[in-house]
């Protein structure tokens, strides 16, 4: 596996900002398929039930991307526009850093570098959900893809 060199680093600065072009479809096929098969069991113990009727919006600024989260009977759905009763904001680094544990969540939040508007209360629930849920979740390959980026990060200062 490739190690997460600054350069690299900085090839997915100028990468990913293309994500913005795929079509939305093809995004919210991606997100919804992996999201619903990943987090299978929690959906099914309860773990997002907060979502139920409501919409989480995670829009990544550098990125330009945004995607509305919702739960409903069939699973995690994604919506383009919803008006969201929360949002959490931020950078494309600082969502890696919390996806792979590399900075306490609380820190990103209290740093300003991610930020929660709207419905604190459920923005704060949807930051402990993803705390709280094992990485072991993920495949390993994703896991360690996921951990070693956020090391580079960290890294890289």
């Amino acid at each position: 596996m490739l190690k997460p060199t600054p350069m690299l680093l900085g090839l997915g600065d100028r990468l990913l900002p293309l994500a913005s072009r795929v079509p939305f479809k093809l995004q919210r096929l991606a997100l919804e398929k992996g999201l619903n098969r990943i987090f299978a069991g929690p959906l099914k113990d309860g773990a997002f039930d907060m979502l139920e009727g409501r919409w989480l919006r995670l829009h990544i600024r550098d990125l330009g991307l945004s995607w509305c989260l919702t739960r409903s009977r069939t699973g995690l759905c994604i919506a383009a526009r919803e008006q969201a009763d929360a949002s959490i904001s931020g950078d494309w680094r600082e969502f890696l850093l919390l996806a792979s544990r590399q900075e306490d969540p609380d820190t990103l939040f209290f740093r300003r570098r991610l930020s929660i508007e709207g419905d604190t209360e459920l923005g704060l629930a949807v930051k402990n959900l993803i705390d709280s849920l094992d990485p072991e979740l993920l495949p390993s390959w994703l896991w360690r893809g996921l951990e070693a980026a956020g090391k580079g990060v960290v890294a890289a200062g």
